[in-house]
C-alpha cells in the first residue's frame, strides 16, 4: 500500500527543522509525502505552544482533516500537544499524541496507527529528554534551518516552552558540523542556526556558541550562516566581533527585548535589563553599522500601564533597531502569568500592537533608505508575480529585482536602487 503523508507544522524555525528531519525519514521508509491540502492516508500537525492564537489554529487543521477525510489518520505532536495531550485526543478526536521530545517516535508508530492502535506518548517530563538533531532540505532550495540546541531552564512568566520542551540540551559539535556539510553538499546557500536559546549551546566536550561559529565559518563550500534569537545577555561581544569579522556571518541579529520598561522585565522574569540590551544593539552598530536588528516585543502583559507601554516606545524609538515581532500577551495555561493581576483587555493589547507595528514599519523603512545606492549580495529566493524576482541581501532587507534567466538560489550582486513603502527595496543587478 502507497502510504500518504501530510504534514503541516505551526511556529518556529525549530519546528520546521524537525519536521523536515522527520520528512526524510519517512520518505526513506517509502512513505509518500504530500501537501497538506492533498488527500492522504495519515495527517500530521506539528504544533506550536507560544499564543493562544497557535492553538486555535491547531484546531483549525484538525477539524478541517477531520470533516474532509474522514477515515484519514490524524496525529497531533509538538509543544502544544505535550501540555495538553489527553485533553486534546479527547477534544479533538485525533489518532495519535506525540509530545515535543516523543514526535521523533512517529516513523515507528505509524504501523500501528495505521493498524487502528490510538494513544498519547508524552515523555516531557523526563528529567534528561534526549536531542534529536534536525535540519531541513527539502522545503527551503535557499536556506536550511538547523537545530544546535533544545529546551530552556529560563522559565519566563509567560512562557510554556520549558514545560513542553524541557531544560537545555545541545548538539554534539562534530554531528552539527556533518550535519552543515550535508547541507552545503545540497547547494543550499544559507544556513539559519536555531533552537529555543541557542546562546546557552554546550558542546559534548564543552564547547560554546562562538566555537560553533568558528567552526561552521571555516567549512569548504559555507556560504552564508545566519544566527537566529539569540538572548541579549548570551550574545556577547566576541560573537558581535566575530560577525563584524567573518563574510560568512550575515550583519543581521534578532534579540528577543519583550519590553522596554525594566518594572515589567522585572515581572516577566527576563534575566537582562533595558540597559544591557541599548549597550548589545549599540555595540553591533558601532561594528556593523547597517545591520538588521530585530527585536520580540510583547505588549500588555499583566500589570502594564499606559507610562510603562510609552516608556517600552520611547526606548525603541531611540534605538537603532530595524524591525519588531509584536505580540499582545498571550495568557499560557500553567504559568505564573495566567493569575497575575492586572490583566489588560482584548482592545487594549491591539492598540498597542498597532502603535508599536507602525514604530516597526518607520524603523524598516529608515534602514532601507539609509542603505540606498549601497552594493549588495542579495541571494534569490522566489520569482514573483509580473516576472520580478526577490532575495535577501546580506542585512536581511527584501530586495526585488530584474532577472534575464532563472535567478533562484543563486547569489547576485545587486545595487539597491530605491525604498519603498512596503519595508522592500528595488535592486539592479551589476554583471560581474
Amino acid at each position: 500500500m502507497n502510504v500518504r503523508i501530510a504534514i503541516k507544522t505551526l511556529g518556529c524555525k525549530l519546528n520546521f527543522s524537525e519536521s523536515a528531519t522527520l520528512e526524510r525519514r519517512l520518505a526513506e521508509l517509502g512513505y509518500t509525502l504530500v501537501p497538506f491540502t492533498s488527500e492522504a492516508e495519515l495527517y500530521v500537525v506539528n504544533t506550536c505552544a507560544v499564543t493562544e492564537e497557535a492553538g486555535r489554529k491547531c484546531r483549525y487543521y484538525i477539524h478541517g482533516v477531520r470533516s474532509r477525510h474522514p477515515a484519514a489518520k490524524t496525529v497531533l505532536m509538538g509543544c502544544y500537544s505535550a501540555l495538553r495531550a489527553e485533553q486534546l485526543q479527547q477534544e479533538l478526536g485525533v489518532d495519535l499524541v506525540l509530545g515535543s521530545n516523543s514526535k521523533f517516535q512517529l516513523p515507528e508508530r505509524i504501523p500501528a496507527l495505521l493498524a487502528g492502535y490510538r494513544g498519547c506518548f508524552d515523555p516531557v517530563n523526563e528529567s534528561e529528554p534526549d536531542f534529536f538533531g534536525a535540519y531541513s532540505l527539502r522545503e527551503e532550495r535557499t536556506r536550511s534551518f538547523l537545530k544546535v540546541q533544545d529546551g530552556c531552564n529560563y522559565f519566563c512568566t509567560y512562557c510554556t516552552i520549558p514545560l513542553a520542551r524541557g531544560r537545555f540540551r545541545s548538539g554534539d559539535m562534530f554531528t552539527l558540523l556533518e550535519a552543515a556539510r550535508d547541507i552545503i553538499a545540497h547547494d543550499i546557500r544559507e544556513i539559519v542556526l536555531t533552537g529555543v536559546n541557542i546562546g546557552e549551546y554546550h558542546g559534548g566536550n564543552g564547547e560554546r556558541l562562538i566555537d560553533l561559529l568558528r567552526a561552521l565559518t571555516a567549512l569548504p563550500g559555507i556560504q552564508r550562516l545566519r544566527i537566529s534569537s539569540i538572548e541579549p545577555n548570551l550574545l556577547t561581544d566576541e560573537i558581535i566581533a566575530l560577525a563584524a569579522a567573518s563574510p560568512v556571518i550575515m550583519p543581521h541579529f534578532h534579540i528577543p527585548l519583550q519590553s522596554g520598561c525594566n518594572r515589567i522585565l522585572e515581572r516577566m522574569h527576563r534575566r537582562y535589563r533595558r540597559e544591557l540590551y541599548a549597550e548589545k544593539v549599540m555595540r553591533i552598530k558601532q561594528l556593523m553599522p547597517k545591520a538588521f536588528v530585530a527585536a520580540d516585543v510583547i505588549v500588555g502583559f499583566p500589570g502594564e500601564t499606559e507610562e510603562d507601554f510609552m516608556e517600552t516606545y520611547d526606548f525603541i524609538d531611540g534605538l537603532p533597531v530595524s524591525a519588531l515581532h509584536v505580540f499582545p500577551f498571550s495568557r499560557r495555561p500553567h504559568t505564573p502569568a495566567y493569575d497575575m493581576p492586572g490583566q489588560l483587555s482584548r482592545a487594549e493589547k491591539a492598540e498597542r500592537v498597532r502603535r508599536l507595528i507602525a514604530l516597526s514599519d518607520s524603523k524598516k523603512q529608515a534602514l532601507c533608505k539609509l542603505c540606498e545606492g549601497d552594493v549588495a549580495r542579495v541571494l534569490v529566493e522566489s520569482k514573483e508575480k509580473g516576472g520580478c524576482y526577490s532575495g535577501f541581501s546580506e542585512n536581511y532587507l527584501k530586495v526585488c529585482l530584474n532577472c534575464t534567466e532563472n535567478a533562484v538560489n543563486t547569489i547576485r550582486k545587486v545595487r539597491l536602487a530605491e525604498a519603498c513603502t512596503d519595508g522592500t527595496i528595488k535592486g539592479e543587478t551589476i554583471d560581474e
